[in-house]
């Protein structure tokens, strides 16, 4: 079956990215989970006693009569801890000092975002890393939680704060207000929909819980950095906000053997960028005080803060508020939560929390009674079952004492063996869905690879042997050995695997597949081989040849790719593409100088030497006149009579002037790791004391967006144009980003600003799509297709001018103005073939990833994108334009690299297919090398920091690329006519 490039693309892709699907569902493991659904007060085992029955059976007395809950978003352990504590949080800073708090650095896991972060301050479980991409739209916790219990226990619990919270636990408040957290440019209303209703709930004895989580902090952050002169007020207002609940309780606390507990934290920290989601120590390290008058005064010997995991605070709360501790709970007790009751009390205490931890393991290792925690737990029970002997025997000796102190210590050390090993069951691969996924994604990357020749042939067309499966012997014989490997492996199996918990048809299915995929490859090489003749092989090595671009192309994408297995270049990944555009702009240089001064006149004494030469990549006058007519009849529209008589030196000029674009690009926005604490460009412009400066450079990045852009468009479009650029302006204002010359201070939400510009993509879009459906119906000229292509390009320029931050206009100005001088005065006049184009537009795309600020961290994400214009939350809008602003480099860059492939198809009909054919191949090969990476790497140190982010990156890359190659396809009028 004969099939073209473009679909032959696509096809792959498609295949691919459900590998990939297989494989990621493999490689995040699946949370530790607890088998029972919730925990239960009956459920609570008896004080181990030996040959005596103990009185305690039940769960311990509560320790504290009420909590409230002071969650700060985005709270640094510095903040508190640090100079800017000291200075901005004096209360908290007095209390730490007098001695009446235990202070800790709780370290969170990664991903370092917010509803992971409830989950686990709230299950005491380490929430999957897959969690970042539900944190959007958070889903009710059906998991044991401690607001469950609470409710069962009949505790009335009352939340103010991030509607997370809400959607996590619905019906689980007896009174809420639950604020939006993705408005990010507000950080004062946030917070005062929180405040406003503490006065009252503060006089009242209606509740025992009370939970407020503020989001200002948060919100500074993702504007303006950790180091704002916002940050100062923000931090003494949450102090403020401590000092009157701390006040009003302490009023309240009439029994001091019962008294209430304050606990002040964050649920993630901040980086350097102000963001967060990464796992830097700034992102990771948040601050836990725990304030209340039960805790011994220890005046003058403040120490430093322990370090702890954020998941130890779940069984504290349970045990402190008397609740069975939740079943998927992997924290331990905090001793020094508990060191101010009688031993017996606190062996009890860990007592319980160790019969937690060993039923979690039995749950989710089969061999756990080997696990050196359970079987120093079990020692410790039994040594404590003989002290409660003695005890209930009226031994009241300081021997006693101090072996039930040992038997603390012992106690201890079972907690941090049992947490140390349920935490490693987090890490465990489910190898099996790993490899079929793999399998699959490799299978289609050698069928990309093997169909090279026919697929960026003149006909740009393959004959796929689609039939040959069916009527192979090796096809059949292949299904039934990866059957029987999927029988043995699904039965022998310890730990659960995915793909043996999918249906057997499902799974069948899939192995069909990859019999039939693996049975093409074998028929494709073999009519590889056949064809394959000696006498031809002379011929075609002396036909082909490999320019330097070419090798340059090839080495640089190459080297890139074997850079992914080393973690430094995976966090500096910028800068091998800086290095990399950098590089092709002085081979690009080169070949301009060889063209226009490397020039031979004609000499007609010797025509076989001048015909000699030309064959020999030397140019001559007549090529160089050829293309200057070229030029000529294409009316170009900026400067055109200054361009038509300075058209060489302009050509000269332009690598350097693409050079110059880069070095200004650089200081823009700081990304990476070692650099991110560095302050940049972008910081300054965002600072408040420079707003007039931001106001100007946006105008004026606004005005060259309509100039770069208009020419090629139609009329209509350019007025729509005109209009959506003004309305960006006007939402910039409205959010109070950038001045109004008329206007001051009345800061929206700006969306009917943003939607005003939607309305406007939305016409460019669709006038560009009618176009382009004339063009391939009506088969109309070239040139509707063209205004059509460029109209829908505009669209998306329109629509990433409204995404972006206000300082990253300068990169949308820089990529429009560098694509125009590649396009007219350097690859028309070098003449490149559609592959060379193709791999350079790639490699600027990925240049300008970097340039936004983007990373290979989930902190540089810009969610707040996705919810412009919206009023509250629509799932499948704000990840299209998440997904979209992050991405926009790449897109932008291949959906200019269709326009201009699509303008030369009067030269080359096939130069849109190979275009499609290139990028496929050159966005497949990164993806499967990287998953015989970290595959490789799966126990490597940074695998969760550093490679697995990079996964999902390359991952939601391909999906875009899998789109992108679909618009290619569906433009390409070659195979729309093909029959």
């Amino acid at each position: 079956m004969k099939v073209g490039s473009s679909v032959l693309a696509c096809c792959c892709l498609v295949v691919q990215v459900l590998g990939l699907a297989l494989f990621l569902r493999g490689f995040f493991p699946v949370p530790v989970r607890s088998q029972s659904k919730k925990s239960s007060i009956s459920e609570t085992p008896a004080e181990p006693c030996a040959d005596k029955t103990s009185n305690w059976t039940q769960l311990p007395h509560p320790l504290f009569k009420r909590v409230v809950i002071l969650l700060i978003d985005a709270l640094r352990q510095d903040f508190v801890y640090g100079v800017k504590g000291k200075e901005h949080m004096p209360y908290i800073t007095q209390l730490i000092e007098k001695g009446s708090t235990l202070s800790f650095i709780a370290k969170a896991t990664a991903p370092t975002v917010t509803m992971p972060r409830i989950k686990a301050l709230m299950t005491g479980s380490i929430p999957g890393f897959i969690d970042i991409v539900v944190n959007l739209n958070s889903p009710e916790l059906l998991e044991d939680n401690l607001i469950w219990q609470a409710k069962q226990a009949g505790k009335k619990i009352v939340f103010y704060g991030d509607d997370t919270w809400i959607k996590l636990f619905p019906k689980h408040f007896v009174e809420s207000d639950g604020t939006t957290s993705f408005f990010v440019s507000d950080f004062t209303e946030v917070d005062d929909n929180v405040t406003r209703h503490l006065d009252d709930v503060l006089k009242r004895n209606d509740w025992d819980m009370l939970i407020l989580h503020y989001l200002g902090l948060d919100h500074i952050g993702h504007l303006t950095g950790p180091h704002s002169h916002l940050i100062g007020p923000k931090l003494y207002e949450m102090d403020l906000v401590l000092k009157k609940i701390h006040s009003a309780l302490i009023s309240k606390d009439e029994d001091p053997s019962f008294p209430s507990l304050i606990v002040v934290c964050g649920d993630h920290g901040m980086s350097e960028a102000g963001s967060h989601g990464g796992s830097s120590d700034e992102e990771v390290q948040t601050p836990l005080v725990l304030i209340s008058s039960a805790f011994l005064n220890k005046a003058g010997t403040f120490n430093e803060p322990e370090m702890i995991q954020q998941t130890d605070l779940a069984p504290t709360l349970a045990l402190g508020l008397g609740l069975p501790i939740s079943m998927s709970s992997l924290g331990m007790l905090l001793p020094a939560a508990v060191e101010h009751k009688t031993i017996r009390e606190q062996l009890r205490f860990f007592h319980l929390n160790g019969y937690q931890l060993c039923k979690l393991l039995k749950e989710n290792l089969k061999a756990y009674e080997k696990d050196d925690g359970v079987e120093q737990f079990k020692k410790a029970e039994k040594l404590h079952a003989n002290w409660m002997k003695l005890y209930l025997e009226g031994n009241t000796s300081e021997v006693l004492t101090n072996l039930g102190r040992k038997l603390i210590k012992q106690y201890l050390e079972a907690l941090q063996k049992l947490s140390a090993s349920l935490s490693k069951q987090v890490a465990e691969y489910d190898i099996y869905s790993m490899t079929v996924g793999a399998i699959i994604t490799l299978e289609m990357f050698f069928l990309l690879i093997l169909c090279i020749p026919n697929a960026l042939s003149n006909k740009a067309e393959f004959d796929l042997p689609v039939a040959s499966p069916v009527f192979s012997l090796f096809f059949y014989m292949t299904c039934l050995v990866l059957a029987a490997v999927h029988v043995i492996v699904c039965t022998s199996a310890e730990n659960m695997c995915f793909f043996c918990s999918m249906s057997w048809m499902m799974a069948m299915g899939i192995m069909v597949l990859i019999s039939a995929i693996l049975c093409i490859l074998l028929s494709v090489l073999g009519k590889m081989i056949l064809k394959h003749k000696p006498s031809n092989e002379k011929q075609s090595s002396s036909t082909s040849t490999w320019s330097e671009l070419d090798l340059l192309l090839l080495v640089g994408t190459l080297g890139h790719v074997l850079s992914m297995g080393a973690s430094s270049f995976i966090e500096e990944e910028h800068q091998t593409w800086y290095f990399l555009v950098n590089t092709l702009c002085l081979a690009l240089s080169q070949e301009m100088c060889r063209k226009y001064f490397l020039v031979r006149k004609r000499n007609p004494m010797n025509t076989t030497d001048v015909d000699h030469e030309v064959q020999g990549d030397v140019y001559i006058n007549e090529i160089y006149d050829a293309h200057k007519k070229e030029l000529k009849e294409e009316r170009l529209s900026i400067l055109e009579c200054f361009i038509k008589e300075n058209e060489k030196w302009i050509a000269l000029t332009s690598p350097g002037v693409i050079l110059i674009c880069f070095r200004l690009l650089r200081p823009l926005n700081q990304t990476g790791v070692q650099w991110i604490h560095r302050s940049d460009f972008g910081h300054w412009l965002t600072s408040s004391e420079h707003k007039a400066e931001l106001s100007f450079l946006v105008g004026i990045c606004l005005v060259m967006i309509f100039i770069l852009i208009q020419g090629k468009c139609s009329l209509v479009s350019k007025v729509a144009l005109l209009f959506g650029l003004l309305g960006v302006y006007c939402y910039r204002a409205s959010v109070g980003h950038v001045l109004f010359p008329w206007q001051q201070n009345n800061i929206t939400k700006g969306i009917t600003e943003a939607r005003f510009v939607y309305i406007f993509v939305l016409g460019i879009l669709i006038t560009g799509i009618k176009d382009l459906l004339k063009s391939h119906i009506m088969h109309t000229d070239s040139k509707t297709k063209t205004v059509g292509l460029w109209e829908v390009y505009s669209g998306l320029i329109l629509l990433a001018a409204l995404l972006f931050r206000p300082h990253n206009l300068v990169v949308l100005v820089f990529c429009l103005l560098i694509q125009i001088i590649l396009s007219m005065f350097i690859w028309r006049i070098l003449k490149y073939d559609a592959a060379q184009i193709t791999i350079m537009h790639y490699w600027f795309g990925q240049a300008f990833f970097f340039f936004q600020g983007n990373s290979n961290t989930i902190s540089t994400v810009d969610i707040s994108a996705g919810f412009v214009g919206l009023e509250s939350y629509v799932e499948i809008p704000a990840i299209l334009l998440t997904a979209f602003v992050t991405y926009s480099g790449p897109l932008l860059w291949s959906m200019h690299l269709l326009c201009y492939l699509s303008g030369e198809i009067n030269k080359t009909s096939t130069a849109v297919a190979h275009g499609c054919y290139c990028y496929a191949i050159i966005r497949s090969l990164p993806v499967t090398v990287y998953i015989i990476l970290v595959t490789g790497l799966r126990y490597h140190l940074f695998i969760w920091s550093v490679f697995s982010p990079k996964l999902l990156y390359e991952v939601i890359h391909l999906v875009i690329s899998t789109g992108v190659c679909l618009t290619f396809t569906v433009v390409d009028k070659n195979q729309v006519t093909k029959k």
